[in-house]
């Protein structure tokens, strides 16, 4: 749950293929010349792996990159740098709804966030809290686009965003190491941070603290955050190691709330509701165990987690001011074995993954119009197995399947009508096919086919069209790549398709609003990402997303969906030669859309296109830097959020200035 709660037929996929086609000859033409990638530890079915056997299509964003952006958090990493457009949260906070391929304003519900193998989605209509985790300690981000439910579950049709925390890769490094970092800016922002990390012998310990907060660009959307981690692991052999993991983050926010168009076009800053706020308390703590016997790896999560969240409306009416209230306690606990056994079959290696997810999430609400309680159990069973074959195409064929089973319970005796122990099963599976081959010295061709799925959530289930719980989404997914070049230049494009069915969708055609589920509908388009770096000491990166998401079938075949840019353009310049200098600068154009209740498409305006420019410059010396940065440098006014036609606009921020040091040791 939110704080701020909101209330025609494709082209042929031939001028698809054709972009893509003339987007990587030139890059093609350059690799065949160049030296084979590095080989880095990236996480590959949910175990550690080689570049070889990265995840088929993925994107990787490194420590350094983030660094030298200046992202101060770990979602304005990947936008920034991966390219993932994000919706300007509608609370103050700087958790912005990212979304992959396309899916508006549930594209938090189509995308699975992970951190350290710990799923960090809600049974809810909420953004994964990634502000909470401490930038400091992220050593990469991992992004895999397209339907990925065989081995992350439900919810996974857009992809996996993966956060790979310093458990990964510091443990057992000697020494003390740590950093010191201040930063102040524009309307009051202010970013406090300090890490600590110790290795010695078997043992490693590394804890941050963070304190950060704005006055907000809008009247009413202060935000203030202070967050704390620590975690502690042993390597007991020298291929077991466990750890423990503990985080901590509290937050409160003002809500600016929604304008119309006549408001924010007379003053964007402005505020309709000036008391509205809520606070947001997350405490996770997690467990993990990894060992090596003989051919098989072992590993395991065991984490839980619990959010407080609060929320007070103030509303005008004839009697004067009525205040509404929300409360509630939600928790959930996953536990998560698995293992791999990997074989060598002459010029063949084969790798089998099998897995179990185990998540229980309940939910307790205490407000003005709601005692609904919740639970949802849901079991998963999955298995993979990959061959790959070194030679003479370097290819590799993965086929995998998973079963997932869901209870769900709710009550709600303030429902109307009241709600008495409602109870569900839902059962799906997921199933895919995927592949890879070198045609040429570095040069791959891929394909991904498979189902994904996803199931309502209890908001979604809560506010539905009729008595009968709203069924399962489920997608038909196929995807096209080709990747040519090396480390040094690189290109990836893709072709894809999501044929959905029983999409789960909030719509404002019936009644008041409900959720329900949708006619047929589809997504598909075209990525293509790249990345140069010359004269040794700069770096260009890209990225451009074309969508098409539309129904299909229905009265509104042919019809575009709500809240999805057709077009989405990310480009990044850098420059580190080396002598203590550095600059960074980047830019994202997004394409005008329709507005979140726009689903005949009769509005005759649409959410206008607008670019965003940011930058950053630094000098170090020493252990000391200092940088100035620029987020919106053209100060534009814009907005990506908009609920009605000419209404429901909640501005995006303008032009943020700061200055920042730091300090390592």
């Amino acid at each position: 749950m939110n704080f701020a709660a909101v209330p025609r037929s494709a082209p042929a996929f031939k001028p698809l293929a054709l972009a893509c086609a003339l987007s990587l000859s030139a890059v093609a033409a350059q690799a065949l010349a160049q030296d084979s990638l590095p080989s880095v530890f990236i996480t590959g079915a949910r175990f550690p792996a080689t570049a070889v056997q990265a995840p088929i299509g993925a994107t990787v964003i490194t420590a350094e990159q983030i660094r030298s952006a200046g992202a101060t958090d770990v979602n304005q990493a990947i936008r920034k740098i991966g390219g993932v457009f994000g919706r300007q949260s509608l609370d103050a906070s700087p958790d912005f709804a990212l979304d992959l391929r396309g899916f508006g304003s549930n594209s938090a519900q189509n995308l699975v966030i992970m951190v350290d193998g710990v799923r960090l989605n809600e049974n809810e209509l909420a953004n994964a809290s990634l502000s909470s985790i401490p930038v400091d300690t992220v050593e990469r981000i991992e992004i895999t686009r397209g339907g990925s439910s065989v081995l992350y579950g439900e919810g996974a049709t857009g992809g996996v965003i993966h956060i790979i925390t310093g458990r990964a890769g510091k443990a057992g490094k000697p020494g003390t190491r740590g950093s010191v970092f201040l930063e102040a800016g524009r309307f009051d922002q202010h970013d406090l941070r300090a890490s600590l990390a110790h290795g010695a012998g078997p043992w490693s310990f590394d804890a941050a603290v963070a304190d950060r907060g704005s006055d907000g660009f809008r009247d009413n959307s202060e935000y203030k955050q202070k967050t704390a981690s620590a975690g502690v692991q042993y390597a007991y052999a020298p291929n077991a190691r466990a750890g423990v993991r503990v985080e901590s983050a509290r937050s409160d926010s003002q809500f600016p709330g929604s304008l119309t168009e006549a408001q924010f076009l007379a003053d964007p800053r402005q505020t309709r509701t000036p008391r509205d706020f809520g606070t947001l308390d997350t405490d996770r703590v997690s467990a993990f165990v990894e060992q090596r016997v003989g051919a098989f790896d072992l590993a395991a999560e065991l984490s839980h987690r619990r959010r407080d969240l609060t929320a007070n409306y103030f509303f005008q009416g004839a009697g004067g001011e009525t205040l509404s209230r929300l409360a509630y306690e939600a928790k959930q606990t996953q536990f998560s074995p698995r293992l791999r056994h990997a074989m060598e079959l002459g010029d063949k290696r084969n790798e089998l993954v099998a897995g179990i997810d185990l998540i229980r999430w309940d939910r307790a609400t205490t407000s003005d119009f709601s005692l609904g309680d919740a639970r949802q159990d849901s079991k998963a069973i999955y298995v993979r197995d990959e061959l790959r074959w070194n030679a003479p195409h370097n290819a590799r064929l993965a086929l995998g399947a998973r079963h997932e089973k869901f209870d769900k319970d709710y009550a709600d005796p303030l429902a109307f009508p009241p709600v008495v122990d409602e109870s569900r099963s839902q059962s799906l599976n997921a199933w895919s096919l995927e592949g890879s081959i070198d045609v040429l010295p570095q040069v791959t061709l891929f394909a991904k086919a498979g189902r994904s799925y996803r199931v309502a959530n209890v908001d979604e289930n809560s506010l539905r069209s009729g008595p009968e719980l709203i069924e399962p989404q489920t997608s038909r997914d196929l995807e096209l790549g080709l990747t040519a070049g090396d480390a040094a230049r690189q290109a990836t494009a893709r072709l894809f398709r999501h044929r959905l069915r029983n999409e789960i969708f909030y719509d404002p055609t019936i009644g008041w609003g409900a959720n329900t589920n949708l006619d047929p509908t589809r997504r598909q388009g075209v990525e293509v990402e790249g990345h140069a770096t010359f004269a040794r000491s700069w770096r260009v990166t890209g990225q451009w997303q074309y969508v098409q998401a539309e129904f299909t079938d229905g009265p509104n075949a042919g019809r575009d969906m709500v809240l999805v840019p057709k077009h989405v353009l990310t480009a990044r310049l850098a420059w580190a030669p080396g002598n203590g200098h550095s600059a960074d600068i980047g830019a994202q154009w997004v394409d005008r859309q329709r507005n979140g209740g726009d689903f005949d498409n009769s509005c005759s305006t649409r959410i206008p296109s607008f670019t965003t420019i940011d930058a950053r410059y630094a000098r170090r010396i020493g252990p000391w830097e200092i940088a100035a940065s620029a987020l919106n440098l053209a100060d534009r006014q814009y907005y990506s959020n908009a609920f009605g036609c000419r209404s429901g606009i909640y501005p995006s921020d303008g032009r943020q200035l700061k200055l920042s040091l730091r300090y390592d040791f």
